[in-house]
């Protein structure tokens, strides 16, 4: 079990991490959200004591991370693919790990199985490519056989193999009674993975729930309906009391009723329905809900090439473009090129 109690963390005056309380248990996988800069790596390495807090506590199985007695039987840890010593081999850089936490050198070989590695263990982790960099990395974490594994995107670089397989791996070591803490910008993903969310907005904590639970909290879930009968359906669901929004298309949409209610009111009523289906948000969709007001860095589209009908107050979530005038020195010495060729 992971414990945050108050947990700060400041540099100068900018607070990366303010006030953090919650507890990530075992048995589930606990998803980390929050927008790039809201404290999320931070956090991590305070849990494992590579920063210090400015105030309050964080505990692992109720003791500080440099308590631990050889720490990687405690909590395994993937932060960083790329923290290792590119000269190695995949094996040895596994076998420096156990040997400074007490582990057997067959436990080496076992996870470079589960990961998929033991083909490559000779070769030297300057080659490998990101994804085999981030399966070491995942080997690494596994090595001590920890109660409490935490992982920092860990799917980046996977190809859709290794995207399917981690996240089985994360669910099955919850299955088995780990806790399992797991922090990704991809909300398909977690969507498909976590069972409980902790987000985070400029270092605040903003939500400690269950996926559906955040999900329902953050978003709008209403019934779609389509009729050849829209006027009687209309006046049907009127009678009984209840609000319909005309959405286009021929689509009528009703908040707060269920869509059985409103098939059995159909039925009754001797109706045709073409679509009777209950809408909701994604997890992306009541993330940038919960969030718009905590994000940090702010990317805009460039006015010049932005789509027709989008205005100054359109949202602007795309990738920034070019800035107006953007190359037009260059356009004007190749212009100029030309007439004289």
């Amino acid at each position: 079990m992971i414990e945050l109690a108050g947990l700060t963390k400041r540099y100068g005056e900018k607070v990366a991490v303010d006030r953090l309380t919650f507890t990530v248990r075992p048995g589930i996988v606990t998803g980390f959200l929050g927008p790039n800069g809201a404290g999320k790596s931070t956090t991590m390495r305070m849990l494992l004591g590579l920063d210090h807090p400015t105030a309050g506590d964080v505990r692992i199985d109720g003791l500080h991370y440099d308590q631990l007695k050889d720490p990687m039987t405690y909590i395994g840890a993937l932060l960083d693919a790329k923290a290792m010593h590119g000269g190695r081999s995949a094996f040895n850089h596994l076998l420096c790990l156990a040997q400074s936490n007490g582990i057997p050198r067959a436990r080496v070989h076992e996870v470079l199985d589960t990961v998929g590695l033991t083909a490559v263990a000779g070769k030297k982790a300057k080659g490998f490519s990101l994804g085999m960099g981030q399966r070491l990395g995942i080997a690494g974490a596994l090595l001590g056989d920890p109660q409490i594994l935490m992982f920092d995107e860990p799917v980046n670089g996977l190809d859709p193999e290794g995207i399917h397989w981690i996240r089985n791996l994360m669910k099955g070591l919850a299955a088995q009674g780990r806790t399992v803490f797991v922090s990704s910008h991809l909300m398909s993903e977690m969507a498909l993975t976590a069972d409980h969310l902790v987000v985070i907005g400029q270092g605040r904590l903003l939500a400690d729930t269950s996926m559906a639970d955040f999900i329902r909290a953050n978003s709008r879930s209403y019934v779609r309906l389509r009729s050849p009968q829209q006027e009687r359906l209309r006046d049907v669901l009127h009678e009984a009391g209840i609000t319909v929004v005309e959405a286009g298309n021929g689509t009528l949409e009703v908040d707060g009723v269920g869509a059985d209610r409103l098939g059995e009111l159909a039925a009754g009523a001797g109706l045709v329905l073409h679509e009777l289906s209950p809408q909701q948000a994604s997890l992306e969709e009541a993330f940038m809900q919960l969030t718009a007001e905590s994000v940090e860095y702010h990317a805009h589209s460039d006015p010049a090439s932005s789509p027709p009908g989008a205005g100054p107050g359109a949202p602007s979530g795309g990738v920034s473009g070019p800035a107006p005038g953007w190359g037009e020195q260059w356009n004007q010495q190749q212009a100029r090129k030309n007439e004289g060729a």
